[in-house]
């Protein structure tokens, strides 16, 4: 038998890679150029050309050692990379000890809340979020309590406040935010610092970070580092450098941070003893000598601008995003999440109903995938808004 938890795991699954799923069973009976699979965010732009350049030279580099263990907590050399560029975007002085390299932001997560929860202890989230956290919190016996958003997905503090028990233990933001690709404002992190450093214990803040070099119109994401005291940074590269697939990252404790000897300390353990060891020995290598490429953000907001105009033009309504890579649209009102997304689905259109994200009303479109895919799908918005009698706001 497996255990209890287990199963219940297994009866919910995760939407998003049941979709995925059935759009490769879709795209071998029609072909994927008419198969509009928006329910992944998985980068399909290549890797920038510094990292791949990084990777060859290391890769074929003779290098004594260079596939053995290091510490728990990565290479030093990597870690004061890091920490570097961190103290030039946030004016504090970081050290290479505030970073632990991972196995991605996956395991960043992981290795924090089994560093700072006790069984029950309390983490807040913010509305709509990604929602493999209530996974990564119950692993550690964690106990999730959501706070909602406003119509425009923005958070408020006083919401948070009213929320904080003597249970709670930290608060995780994402900003640009997965569903809803809002940007936390300064005066928002400043106003969320206060009022937990106004609490009668320490609370943290998670700030999980794996679009913060993905922002449109010239917005510029606000540093947490600078606006919140009691922060630790989840990080991946998954998104700014499309390398999904290889899984590294790290955490990042600010030195503001009350308990910053203790946590560093703790994480680094937890990666251990999670059963990471340690982030990949070759891309910690290639991360360091690519600090500072990321990928054509320019692409990723062209591509925004075409669904959004889908989206829109056939008569449904959306907040245009202000980064990531998804557009959280408004369910037709009259109708389910999972209604319209099988309306949806008779189209070849694939989507995720925001009930995933603990967001009922609205579903989630990821625009990280080709423009024929999003040229091609415009025909698809249109006919769903016909068949649910939605007058166009433009010509097809």
């Amino acid at each position: 038998m497996i255990s209890k938890n287990m199963a219940k795991a297994l009866l919910g699954g995760s939407k998003i890679r049941k979709m995925f799923e059935e759009g490769n069973r879709l795209k071998q009976i029609y072909g994927p150029e008419n198969v509009f699979d928006f329910s992944i965010g998985n980068p399909d732009l290549e890797p920038p050309v510094e990292v791949k350049e990084a990777l060859k030279e290391i890769a074929s580099a003779d290098i004594p050692g260079i596939h053995g263990y290091m510490s728990n907590n990565g290479y030093e050399t990597t870690r004061a990379a890091i920490a570097k560029k961190r103290s030039e975007e946030s004016g504090l002085d970081i050290d290479a000890s505030a970073v632990c390299m991972t196995v991605g932001a996956a395991a960043a997560m992981n290795d924090v809340l089994h560093s700072l929860l006790d069984p029950e202890d309390e983490v807040i989230v913010l509305a709509p979020y990604f929602m493999e956290y209530n996974g990564y919190i119950a692993n550690h016996n964690g106990k999730v309590v959501i706070c909602d958003t406003d119509e425009k997905f923005i958070p408020h503090v006083e919401d948070i406040a009213a929320k904080i028990t003597d249970r709670t233990k930290a608060v995780i933001i994402n900003s640009p935010n997965n569903p809803s690709g809002v940007v936390y404002s300064e005066q928002f992190l400043s106003e969320l610092n206060s009022v937990l450093k106004s609490a009668d214990h320490t609370i943290h803040v998670i700030s999980d970070e794996p679009y913060i070099d993905l922002a449109y119109d010239g917005i510029t994401v606000p540093c947490a580092l600078k606006f919140i005291d009691n922060l630790i940074i989840c990080f991946s590269w998954s998104k700014s450098l499309s390398l999904p697939g290889e899984r590294i990252g790290y955490t990042l404790v600010s030195p503001k941070n009350e308990d910053y000897n203790d946590l560093t300390a703790a994480i680094t353990i937890s990666n251990r003893t999670l059963g990471s060891v340690n982030a990949p020995a070759i891309w910690q290598r290639v991360i360091e000598k690519s600090l500072y490429a990321k990928v054509d953000v320019s692409n990723y907001e062209k591509r925004r601008n075409m669904l959004y105009s889908n989206i829109v033009d056939a008569g449904f309504d959306a907040v245009k995003p202000q980064g990531a890579l998804y557009i959280f649209m408004n369910t037709p009102e009259g109708l389910t999440d999972d209604e319209f997304a099988d309306i949806c689905h008779e189209e070849n259109l694939l989507i995720v109903g925001g009930g995933s994200f603990a967001k009922p009303g609205y579903a989630r479109l990821a625009f990280c995938v080709s423009e024929t895919t999003i040229v091609n799908s415009r025909k698809a918005f249109f006919a769903v808004a016909e068949k649910l009698g939605i007058e166009h706001r433009s010509s097809l």
